[in-house]
């Protein structure tokens, strides 16, 4: 048996709530790399990086990525053509 090298896009609620006031993890994301659409709780989620690293699960692209300083917070999302939230 192998061991897991990585969650689901749910492991990065707590982390994305401080940043949005909506649940991130129930949205539609467009990967920039192969135009998959999907919700992002589907995404793959690395913590074992300085920080936050979600992959695309059709071509496994870099989609977000999040690092916190002490000071700053660093959100970097150019692996996604959008992120769609819905209204609520």
């Amino acid at each position: 048996m192998t061991e897991a090298t990585h969650l689901d896009g749910n492991a990065a609620a707590g982390a994305l709530s401080e940043l949005f006031a909506v649940d991130v993890t129930a949205a539609i994301a467009r990967c920039a790399g192969c135009g998959q659409t999907g919700v992002f709780a589907d995404t793959r989620l690395y913590v074992n990086a300085p920080g936050l690293v979600a992959r695309c699960v059709g071509c496994d692209g870099v989609i977000l990525r999040v690092v916190t300083t002490p000071t700053d917070t660093y959100l970097d999302l150019r692996g996604l053509t959008y992120l769609k939230l819905p209204n609520e």
